[in-house]
């Protein structure tokens, strides 16, 4: 029988919480009991007094250690919110006692991060004392963190949503892909471009599995023009860039507002040639009953309002 709320809150202890998500990470008694630095007697205690109170088992005993069972599971992503609830309060108050007002973190995968970006001086502007913390990692990672309470707001790709029902969801326009250049590549003057003349150039193509690199064959194979042979793959938008600053013979895809990042700083240019994709549909993500700031509303709004970045007008 599940315990009362009321005995619950009266026998849990933070430190039992604390003991079950180094047990998920580290996998040991030993080990989980270093890291929060009480003895592994004291642990095997704390563990015990958790599981009587849930009235089950919370860890399986396997050849590469302790392992969470489906209810140790859900007790320890609950354990994660409210230490990470727990962190959040102390960093509100130490924002307060240095005139700070609010603190917000913020996640996105690498081709949404130029679309974030631009909102953020807006953001910190209506927000002057707001702390900001901005994040790039790969979307399974941004999902995990946001329903383990680490990040605010998330923006990702519409698909591999495997808890749906944990998020609340803003869906955000695709973007426009821009075939990207050096400044001093061969086709850099040219007026219009179509994709068949470029099908024998050499291309850095995002890695197998990417949805840009999907994006850009179906392109080739929508013009029915067989897939390139890529000379280069890379997963990082930073390395496609250095690459393309480093051999002017390259040509590469990335989305327009990066594109244009890009583009007004110098190191690139966009190649007058339309590409009939588009970046999969992005989404915004909360924490379904989490509570949303006046600055996580503000963002969300303003992210929510933009359009895709303007293309070429000689794509037109």
């Amino acid at each position: 029988m599940v315990p009362s709320l009321t005995s619950i809150t009266s026998r849990l202890r933070l430190k039992q919480l604390r003991l079950l998500i180094a047990l998920e990470d580290r996998g040991s008694l030993h080990k989980a009991a270093q890291h929060i630095s009480i003895s592994q007697s004291g642990a095997t205690k704390a563990l015990h007094e958790v599981e009587s109170l849930f009235g089950m088992p919370l860890f399986e005993r396997q050849p590469k250690g302790l392992v969470a069972n489906a209810m140790g599971r859900c007790v320890i992503r609950h354990a994660r919110l409210i230490h990470n609830d727990v962190e959040h309060l102390r960093e509100d108050i130490n924002g307060l006692l240095l005139g700070h007002c609010g603190r917000l973190s913020v996640g996105a995968v690498v081709d949404a991060m130029p679309r974030l970006t631009e909102a953020l001086p807006g953001l910190l502007q209506a927000h002057p004392r707001l702390s900001l913390d901005v994040q790039e990692q790969h979307h399974a990672t941004l999902l995990d963190w946001l329903e383990e309470g680490r990040l605010d707001v998330v923006i990702c790709g519409s698909g591999g949503l495997k808890n749906p029902q944990a998020f609340e969801c803003v869906e955000l326009s695709a973007e426009p892909l821009t075939v990207v250049a050096h400044p001093a590549h061969r086709l850099a003057g040219a007026a219009r471009l179509h994709l068949a003349e470029l099908h024998e150039e050499r291309w850095i193509a995002w890695s197998k599995g990417l949805p840009l690199r999907q994006a850009l064959d179906r392109a080739f194979l929508d013009a029915e023009l067989p897939t390139p042979r890529y000379a280069l793959e890379a997963s990082s938008a930073f390395a496609t860039a250095l690459l393309l600053q480093q051999d002017p013979g390259l040509l590469a895809v990335i989305p327009a507002h990066m594109a244009r990042f890009f583009e007004d700083g110098g190191q690139l240019i966009r190649l007058p040639v339309v590409l009939p994709v588009s970046t999969e549909p992005s989404v915004l993500l909360t924490r379904v009953g989490a509570r949303r700031s006046l600055s996580a509303s503000w963002l969300i709004n303003r992210l929510s309002q933009d359009g895709p970045a303007p293309a070429l007008a000689s794509n037109q």
